[in-house]
């Protein structure tokens, strides 16, 4: 999808940068950026220093940058949804109406993506995205620190040591499904995507997995 948008944009002075979050190594990563053959730039960030400078607490977010390297917009989801949550994970498979309402979202999106390049539309006042920003706190900043510690010791061969860290992150930064998912990937394969995940994601009750951003169509 951000392909299309970009070949559409790329002419307005426009710039999609995709960074994929993997502390197991750029190779993880590297193989899906090539089968896409993207033509904005993608990016491979291992210590997770874009989510820890940004606010981002899961993906996909995104920030929208004007050409004088102000953010109009901060980290907010990026056309997902929680219609995911209503899967029937017996066959991994989601209603017509919740793939149609997902879709739509999407679409949204991209439309306001495109509405802002094109008029400025949607992209907030200084004040505004100042307040939007999100907040990072002493425990989300230990968090993080914490985080990197993990996994630069599980890289050095110390698991257990580092798990106690990746586990402190978690504790310290609850709402971060990146540490969580990361630190769960480095523990096991396809754990962050397995039965722990699931249940963490039923725990939140009726709190969203995707808070939806303020634009217009744009909907859980």
């Amino acid at each position: 999808m951000w392909q299309l948008l970009y070949d559409e944009l790329k002419d307005r002075n426009f710039m999609i940068v995709a960074v994929a979050e993997e502390s197991r190594g750029a190779d993880q990563a590297r193989q899906w950026i090539e089968q896409a053959k993207p033509a904005y730039w993608c990016l491979v960030d291992t210590d997770h220093r874009v989510a820890d400078l940004y606010g981002m607490v899961n993906v996909p977010q995104s920030v929208w940058i004007d050409e004088a390297g102000r953010i109009v917009r901060p980290a907010e989801t990026a056309g997902s949804t929680d219609h995911f949550r209503r899967m029937d994970l017996t066959t991994r498979t989601m209603s017509p109406e919740d793939q149609a309402a997902r879709l739509a979202a999407r679409k949204a999106y991209l439309d306001a993506v495109k509405e802002w390049v094109l008029t400025g539309r949607h992209a907030l006042p200084p004040d505004a995205a100042r307040r939007s920003q999100p907040r990072i706190t002493d425990d989300i900043a230990r968090a993080h620190a914490h985080f990197r510690l993990g996994t630069w010791l599980r890289h050095h061969g110390k698991a257990e040591e580092g798990d106690h860290h990746l586990a402190e992150a978690s504790r310290l930064h609850p709402d971060s499904w990146n540490i969580w998912r990361q630190a769960a990937d480095l523990q096991e394969v396809g754990k962050a995507s397995g039965p722990e995940f699931w249940a963490r994601v039923q725990a939140l009750g009726d709190k969203p997995y995707y808070p939806p951003p303020d634009l217009p169509g744009v909907g859980r």
